[in-house]
């Protein structure tokens, strides 16, 4: 990464990016070629989805200026939102290996949670609220494909685990500062629908909201 100060033109909206460290056209080809090593040779950054990567650059990297030109809050999580098929959860598993050590996070599929809560019951809420038992602090967490998942009962109790889990990320928000991130497909009258009011305000307070066109193509 190269250190420079610069105005960046290069996106469809005139977004520039100012007095920064780091060349924001050399990071998307980094994430570009990041892409192909685990994806393949056909895995390719879109010029009409530069705005949304260099926010989640911005982001990831703790560019606070760019960050506060862009209204992002570096305190909150990423909500990232989009059509399916727009690559939401390619490009949050590339950004794990962008971001600092100390704000690494690992990416969990909704799905699979629904399945361990049939499994194993309560305890997964702990398990990806807290932490495991015997570990000191809980860790940051991308939930991928927020929808997905079902609700599922435990010995005849039917929950809303991901409603619970989120509920508890915010109050270990609140208290210790440690940030969640979201993948979804879902709007947010979606979102309210599936999992109440309370947790749809809750995530107004977890979350930055970086949202794809609602006609962003397919990329499968």
């Amino acid at each position: 990464m190269n250190e420079q100060t610069e105005q960046n033109n290069s996106t469809p909206q005139q977004i520039r990016t100012i007095q920064n460290l780091y060349s924001y056209e050399d990071m998307v080809l980094w994430i570009e070629k990041k892409g192909q090593e685990i994806y393949g040779n056909h895995f390719k950054i879109y010029e009409s989805d530069y705005p949304i990567i260099y926010k989640l650059i911005a982001y990831f990297l703790k560019d606070e200026p760019t960050c506060f030109q862009y209204g992002i809050n570096l305190n909150k999580g990423v909500l990232l939102s989009g059509p399916i098929g727009c690559g939401k959860t390619s490009i949050m598993n590339i950004m794990k290996y962008l971001t600092p050590t100390e704000h690494k996070f690992f990416v969990k599929p909704c799905r699979d949670i629904s399945f361990e809560f049939f499994q194993d019951g309560y305890q997964i809420i702990h398990k990806y609220s807290k932490g495991k038992l015997y570990e000191s602090e809980p860790k940051i967490i991308c939930f991928d494909d927020l929808g997905t998942e079902n609700n599922l009962k435990y010995y005849g109790n039917e929950c809303n685990i991901m409603a619970e889990i989120l509920l508890s990320r915010y109050d270990i928000f609140i208290a210790k500062r440690i940030s969640t991130h979201i993948t979804t497909n879902l709007s947010a009258s979606e979102i309210e629908t599936h999992y109440g009011k309370r947790v749809r305000s809750r995530m107004r307070e977890l979350f930055n909201l970086i949202a794809y066109d609602n006609n962003t193509n397919d990329k499968r």
